[in-house]
C-alpha cells in the first residue's frame, strides 16, 4: 500500500512538471489572447465590449455599468 501512494504522488508530481517550461519572448505573441493588450481600442463598440468585460469604465466621457445595460 505504501509503495502505491508512493508512485501515485511520484507520477502526479511528474505529470504537474511537465507542463512547466519557460516561453521565450518572441513566442508569447502566439499564447496571448488579443484583447490582452495595452493599446487602447479602436471604437466607440471596442470600447463598450471592453468595458463590460472588465466590469468597469475608467476614463471615457460615457458611464455605463458593466453588465451590458447602458
Amino acid at each position: 500500500m505504501r509503495r502505491l501512494v508512493l508512485f501515485v504522488s511520484l507520477a502526479s508530481a511528474l505529470a504537474a512538471l511537465t507542463g512547466c517550461r519557460h516561453v521565450a519572448v518572441y513566442e508569447r505573441t502566439k499564447l496571448a489572447h488579443p484583447t490582452m493588450t495595452t493599446a487602447s481600442p479602436a471604437g466607440v463598440a471596442e470600447e463598450h465590449m471592453y468595458a463590460v468585460h472588465e466590469g468597469a469604465v475608467g476614463g471615457s466621457a460615457s458611464a455605463e455599468s458593466g453588465c451590458g445595460c447602458n
